[in-house]
């Protein structure tokens, strides 16, 4: 794919978020991965106000930590991590959690939400642990079903995506999926590549 994105004509690439950051390091132009963090940790400010001490974030698997962490360290909030495996493609089942959770109002992140096994069975585990509250931010809202249906029944009391990926018909219905906007993120990174500006510096 990096190559035909180069092949195609394109002299840079600008993306949000890569699954493995490492991806980065097949094209041969220019490539500016930016990360939705930032974002989440401005609304989970104000949907938390009056909540910071007790706010935990949760990373759903080991290979999340880093991710978690950068939120973590942004909100001045501790950090729990689900251990998982996966028995067997598109399930999860979690093992154990690391971290204690009793009382607290935990915010899983991760960068992608497909069938939302993963994040509804994170929640359950957690609530079973003793969370006050389970919400969840992901960054690349896929939803593919049946997803909007496990949400709707979990224990989540929302889970928030960026708008990278626009509602389908499955998720209209979904009364606890809301999403946030990164336009302004990416606009600014392209106002700051046009200006010779730095991009890093979005994140400082």
């Amino acid at each position: 794919m990096a190559n035909l994105i180069t092949r195609s004509g394109a002299d840079r690439v600008l993306t949000l978020d890569l699954h493995a950051g490492q991806i980065q390091g097949f094209f041969d132009i220019p490539t500016d991965n930016l990360v939705a963090f930032p974002v989440m940790a401005d609304d989970i400010k104000r949907r938390f106000d009056g909540y910071a001490n007790d706010l935990m974030i949760v990373s759903p698997d080991v290979g999340g930590v880093v991710r978690a962490r950068q939120l973590a360290d942004r909100l001045n909030a501790d950090l729990a991590i689900v251990d998982k495996r996966r028995p067997r493609a598109g399930e999860s089942e979690v093992m154990n959690i690391i971290g204690d959770v009793r009382g607290r109002r935990c915010v899983l992140f991760d960068d992608i939400v497909d069938t939302a096994g993963t994040l509804c069975n994170a929640a359950e585990a957690l609530m079973k642990e003793g969370a006050e509250s389970v919400s969840a931010y992901v960054s690349h809202g896929v939803m593919s079903h049946p997803a909007s249906q496990r949400v709707a029944k979990s224990v989540l009391t929302e889970l928030v995506t960026t708008d990278t990926i626009e509602g389908s018909e499955l998720t209209k219905d979904c009364e606890k999926l809301r999403r946030v906007s990164v336009a302004p993120l990416i606009g600014e990174a392209i106002r700051r590549i046009a200006n010779e500006e730095s991009v890093s510096k979005l994140f400082d």
